[in-house]
């Protein structure tokens, strides 16, 4: 568990920070027409808010992953 945690841990943030702020966003700004997909429910804001959270924050589960395969590799 400590080993998935260190690795995804800014995707977790990521992901906490973008529903957090997709709420905020329905919250205050929203739409009241219902016209609007993804601002005129709670759910879809935060859940788009959540994916937008997922996808930006630089990841640096690429290059602790290869220096870990890297270290193994030179163990052999």
């Amino acid at each position: 568990m400590e080993k998935f945690l260190r690795l995804y841990k800014w995707k977790i943030v990521g992901v906490l920070i973008g529903a957090i702020a997709g709420f905020a966003y329905w919250y205050y700004i929203g739409c009241n027409s219902g016209t609007c997909v993804i601002q005129s429910n709670w759910h879809t804001s935060t859940l788009y808010g959540g994916l937008i959270g997922y996808i930006l924050p630089k990841s640096p589960v690429k290059s602790t992953a290869k220096k870990e395969v890297d270290n193994q590799n030179e163990e052999k």
